[in-house]
């Protein structure tokens, strides 16, 4: 796998125009932040060596290089899951990708399913942790040379990147919500008592991506940023039904504040030190998060 890893980098870097060190994965109904993306340069998944292939409605398939916000940067439009039937290793395969072609920065999205009762539909949520409900784990298997066998995980999503989204979103009067990404196989969507079980052991929003690419990436030293948009609710007393076409329609909604949070979140990367410690206040929904960190 090592080996297809470089190759498929050296075939990459022979292509590349810019030198980007931020890169973004865009999600369910997300894809339209490409459009964003100036000075393009695209590869159709099909045509990068060693690369899968989605198959899922909203994730169109393309890699991409170009600039956000003046920036160089490197976007996946369309992720691979473990329900398609693709190994943990190969959902994975882009971000070992990502690592030898020099990226410091990450940033995750994703349609998820909201279970905190203060949570809205088309809320944004900044990731501050995830639980990995996955019955294969992506580092299983002998260890890569990028990172420890036994990785540190008690700062997986970056807090300098959180503090300085939380700064962007008050600034541009934008609501953000905080909260534990439950990480699931899928391809169903939760029954009621899933949502239940998952908010009781500490989830806010549950989904079935992120999780294995956010491990892989903190493994290779990868700063790691993400979002989850709430494109639906689950576990109240009154059951609720969900498409994955509402899902789509829900993320879509929400995906220029998305844009917006992001593009500059790149732009002060480049230009600007982050913010100080003190003027972070996360507002989260609950204070648990608080008083940990």
């Amino acid at each position: 796998m090592y080996e297809k890893i470089q190759e498929t980098a050296s075939w990459l870097k022979e292509r590349m125009t810019t030198s980007p060190k931020t890169a973004i994965v865009l999600g369910t109904g997300l894809g339209q932040l490409a459009s964003e993306i100036t000075d393009k340069r695209e590869f159709p998944y099909s045509d990068i060596p060693n690369f899968p292939v989605s198959t899922v409605e909203g994730h169109s398939g393309k890699l991409i290089f170009g600039k956000l916000g003046g920036v160089d940067i490197l976007a996946m439009q369309g992720r691979f899951h473990f329900y398609e039937g693709y190994s943990m290793k190969e959902v994975t395969f882009p971000v070992r990708v990502m690592y030898e072609l020099g990226i410091k920065t990450l940033f995750v999205s994703n349609a998820a399913g909201g279970m905190n009762p203060a949570f809205k539909i088309g809320d944004l949520m900044i990731i501050t942790d995830h639980i990995n409900m996955f019955p294969e784990h992506p580092l299983r298997g002998k260890n890569f040379p990028t990172g420890p066998r036994f990785p540190d995980m008690h700062e997986t999503y970056d807090m300098e990147l959180i503090k300085e989204a939380t700064a962007i979103a008050r600034e541009k009067k934008i609501r953000v919500t905080y909260g534990v990404y439950v990480g699931v196989q899928g391809p169903t969507f939760e029954t009621p008592a899933e949502y239940k079980m998952y908010r009781m052991i500490g989830g806010d929003a549950v989904g079935m991506s992120t999780v294995p690419e956010v491990i892989v990436a903190h493994h290779c030293g990868i700063r790691t940023f993400g979002v989850s948009v709430i494109t639906d609710l689950g576990g109240f007393d009154t059951p609720v039904e969900v498409s994955h076409e509402e899902v789509q329609e829900a993320a879509n909604k929400a995906q220029p504040l998305m844009t917006e949070i992001m593009r500059e979140m790149i732009f002060r990367s480049e230009h600007v030190q982050s913010t100080d410690m003190e003027t972070f206040n996360t507002d989260h929904p609950t204070e648990s998060w608080k008083s940990q960190k």
